[in-house]
């Protein structure tokens, strides 16, 4: 009897250390860590869904997209995050050297434009470059094109940051030039001379920042802006009666923002579930239906806010090109602000 004492006291104490093990092993499989440059309205829209679905805590280090991949850099030889979540081509191509390849089982799902031919950057929300239009300083006008801007009561009355300096600004040279060719060419001198016919219309007239540009629509200070439509359709979806969007009828173009898995994560395994997870119905649905995040997936919800993306004039953008170009295509402007001031 004694005997059978000792062997059951044995096999309790056992049977506790091992679940005591197991429980440790299981908390330290069940953990994330992902930098992100996002909005904390994104950021808390996806990771408390995240950690409730899948048990997994998430601890999230917000700041710049620049300041995070730097960071990710220092950490190359001991990564403490897993995942960034966020940013746009440019910065994972010219750091593709900090990611893991990892393509998600929601990836077919992904408009095709969009899905990830890269091996490792997963595109989750696209923005696009569209007009602000003050629908009552410019209700005698037609303001459906990017030509519409050259008409002569705008002249002055259109506000946008500097391509040089401002990611949004940047967008809308780049989206102006492909609309506007004839050929698909950046470098075409009739699209060119449209820029030089818009600079003309700014008068001189630069906003300190691409949220500067909306903001005036906004309060009547300009009419029109050359702006991205997130912060737009949040205007809207706020219940802002005085501005519309304008998606131009030459195209828009769409530029997604992306994630990835950092290279050697220690949590590998949790940051592909989380790559899945901003991929999935649920999640795309929330960002077009709740947000202002224009969704990846196929045939995701969008509110009111956002017009379906099957009916807007989309251009697609050769976002190689214009990486392994940007200097050129900035220089090119710059001279061509100055000469005309």
């Amino acid at each position: 009897m004694k005997k059978f004492k000792r062997i059951s006291i044995l096999l309790l104490v056992t049977l506790m250390l091992v679940a005591c093990s197991g429980g440790g092993k299981s908390e330290e499989n069940k953990k994330l860590v992902v930098y992100s440059p996002n909005s904390e309205g994104l950021i808390n829209a996806v990771v408390p869904l995240f950690e409730e679905k899948t048990g997994i805590k998430v601890e999230v280090i917000s700041a710049g997209t620049g300041e995070l991949v730097k960071r990710i850099q220092s950490e190359k030889e001991n990564p403490y995050g897993d995942v960034l979540f966020g940013g746009t081509y440019t910065q994972y191509i010219s750091n593709k050297d900090l990611f893991e390849p990892y393509v998600s089982k929601e990836d077919a799902n992904v408009v095709d434009e969009y899905k990830n031919d890269t091996g490792y950057i997963t595109y989750t929300v696209l923005d696009g470059s569209v007009l602000i239009v003050n629908k009552e300083l410019t209700k005698d006008l037609k303001i459906e094109s990017y030509e519409d801007l050259l008409q002569p009561e705008l002249k002055g009355k259109i506000a946008t940051a500097d391509p040089s300096n401002s990611s949004s600004a940047f967008a809308q040279l780049t989206n102006i030039l492909l609309a506007m060719s004839p050929d698909d060419d950046y470098m075409n001198d009739v699209a060119w001379d449209y820029v030089g016919k818009l600079i003309q219309q700014w008068d001189g007239k630069i906003q300190s920042g691409s949220s500067s540009v909306y903001k005036s629509v906004v309060d009547g200070e300009m009419w029109v802006g050359l702006t991205y439509e997130d912060p737009v359709a949040k205007l809207v979806k706020d219940g802002a009666k005085n501005v519309e969007i304008v998606y131009p009828k030459e195209g828009s173009v769409f530029l997604p923002a992306g994630s990835g898995i950092i290279k050697n994560a220690k949590n590998k395994e949790n940051a592909e579930l989380f790559i899945d997870f901003l991929l999935t119905e649920e999640v795309q649905n929330i960002f077009g239906s709740e947000l202002t995040n224009r969704p990846v997936r196929k045939g995701a919800t969008t509110g009111d806010h956002l017009k379906d993306y099957s009916t807007l004039p989309l251009i697609y953008e050769d976002m190689e090109y214009v990486y392994q170009n940007k200097t050129q295509l900035v220089e090119r402007y710059t001279k061509l602000f100055a000469e005309l001031q």
